[in-house]
């Protein structure tokens, strides 16, 4: 039976990723994004919430009900901010949204987009590995249905997904001549695998709860 998924950050590299990927499958048959501004794409089976103020999910609520799941990948580099600041679009975005979707439907499945090398035990150095970890651990231990932390490291976009950040995509530019060697390894994902095996956790439950790319690449031909 096909599903109905919700998706954050689809106008960043990987959520529009796993949103192309979800548009082709058969096995979505409705997405609903939350962002901030339009994807630019129209597709029948594409709805789109502008939501300006992620601190207060409470006004869409009416829209959210009957979705099986919710593919979180809304995010911000840490690069040149302080923690609280950090910690309220991580940690605190992430929360208020599952909240809302647990209030509304326990049943779904959440999987959160979070990052190779996030440090589950929250007292580690590194200010983003932490606060990852944190948001990491409140999805896992919410109560929904299943859940996923999802730690993509090495990511070669594809179907023309572009970066938004210049320097990552001057980098993608300067190695496409390298993808089909880059493909082949374990440790290196793509946008499209991502986003199948973010699909194939709705039809098969995982006893790995935290991704990186190789449990992502196995998952993604499931």
């Amino acid at each position: 039976m096909s599903k109905k998924v919700i998706i954050t950050g689809s106008t960043g590299m990987v959520g529009r990723g796993i949103l192309i990927e979800c548009l082709e499958s058969d096995k979505i048959k409705e997405v609903l994004l939350i962002n901030r501004r339009p994807v630019g794409i129209n597709h029948q089976k594409l709805k789109e919430l502008m939501l300006k103020d992620f601190s207060d999910f409470s006004t869409i609520r009416n829209e959210l009900s009957g979705y099986d799941a919710c593919f979180y990948s809304m995010g911000v580099s840490a690069l040149g901010m302080k923690e609280e600041d950090y910690s309220i679009i991580t940690f605190d975005y992430t929360k208020n949204l599952a909240d809302l979707l647990h209030d509304i439907n326990p049943s779904m499945v959440f999987n959160y987009v979070s990052g190779s090398g996030t440090d589950s035990s929250e007292k580690g150095n590194i200010m983003w590995a932490r606060v990852k970890g944190k948001t990491e651990n409140y999805i896992l231990n919410k109560g929904f249905k299943d859940a996923y932390a999802f730690r993509p490291g090495a990511i070669i976009p594809e179907k023309g997904i572009k970066s938004s950040t210049g320097w990552y995509q001057f980098f993608y530019v300067i190695t496409i001549p390298f993808y089909p060697l880059l493909k082949k390894l374990k440790s290196v994902t793509t946008s499209s695998r991502l986003g199948m095996s973010m699909i194939n956790t709705l039809f098969h439950s995982q006893e790995l709860k935290h991704l990186e790319n190789k449990d992502i690449n196995l998952l993604a031909k499931k």
